[in-house]
């Protein structure tokens, strides 16, 4: 895709400004997200043109002006062609999701991830997906094994009325539980000791957060996808890093535990990465 992009702007730009389009955007249903350095705003449109031509189905394309920040982990976007819309409907593993690109979080890139999670579900369990948004990993689940029981929580309201139809439509109504709050908060009140397995696919809340992922868990305990972001420069290992971190954590907190498996999910930036950790917890002290 990027190549491709980049092929078609080298006639356009200037060897110096090519090199300042960034290697990927996001495309979501028919609209697109693309960033690019302070320095190249004066490319913008020429690169949102090019995408517009080489996409077909695209609407709607804008350029992200901020950090994905705050308690909504929302992106501040600035239209740069075509339609003045933020709401799409997107499709992924045989699913279909409504969402506001500008008021609820949303990436593409987890995809691989949605779907490995997804196969590792056993027949019959209840999940508790902490930071669900639109409710993407609960409804793939949902389909992916009928059985399956999802307590789907976010603490943005938007966010929360999308997941809503996108239960409705994706026809998992009972088996995703719509919850709206803080899910520490949600779990404390309703979820102690329901969980087979949690999911915390909120990197800068997951570390905070995770003693209340083992109060959700059964007392026999069960699994945990915990996501990081970490800075790993020259040999530094972004995955050790965030097992390094995690095992502090839950030594502190007299969990017994194997960490079972680890992956980057992909890189954020220039020496950062997005890393996943499943966690097998034996049991749940009787703190919790």
């Amino acid at each position: 895709m990027t190549r491709r992009l980049r092929e078609k702007l080298a006639a356009t730009l200037p060897v110096g400004e090519l090199k300042k389009v960034y290697d990927s955007f996001d495309l979501i249903g028919d609209i697109v997200i693309f960033k690019t350095p302070k320095d190249n705003t004066a490319n913008i449109q020429t690169v949102a043109n090019q995408i517009m031509a080489i996409h077909k189905g695209v609407k709607t394309v804008f350029l992200q002006t901020s950090p994905v920040a705050g308690d909504f982990r929302v992106r501040a976007l600035k239209l740069v062609a075509g339609e003045d819309k933020t709401s799409t409907s997107y499709k992924e593993a045989h699913c279909v999701f409504a969402v506001d690109v500008e008021k609820c979080y949303f990436s593409p890139r987890l995809s691989r991830e949605r779907l490995r999670v997804a196969s590792l579900v056993k027949n019959g369990e209840t999940v508790v997906n902490m930071f669900a948004g639109v409710g993407c990993f609960s409804v793939i689940i949902a389909k992916t094994d009928p059985q399956t029981k999802v307590f789907s929580i976010d603490i943005n309201p938007t966010a929360y009325h999308f997941m809503e139809e996108n239960v409705r439509v994706n026809r998992v109504y009972g088996k995703v539980m719509p919850l709206l709050g803080d899910s520490k908060d949600i779990i404390q009140a309703r979820l102690r000791g329901v969980a087979d397995r949690v999911l915390m696919p909120l990197p800068e809340l997951a570390l905070e957060y995770l003693p209340y992922a083992v109060m959700a868990l059964k007392k026999d305990g069960g699994w945990i996808h915990y996501y990081d972001f970490e800075h790993a420069a020259g040999k530094e290992d972004p995955q050790v890093k965030t097992r390094q971190k995690v095992a502090q954590k839950l030594d502190a907190l007299g969990i017994a535990y194997d960490l079972s498996f680890s992956r980057i999910v992909r890189s954020t930036g220039p020496n950062w990465y997005q890393t996943v950790l499943d966690i097998r917890v034996a049991g749940s002290p009787s703190k919790f």
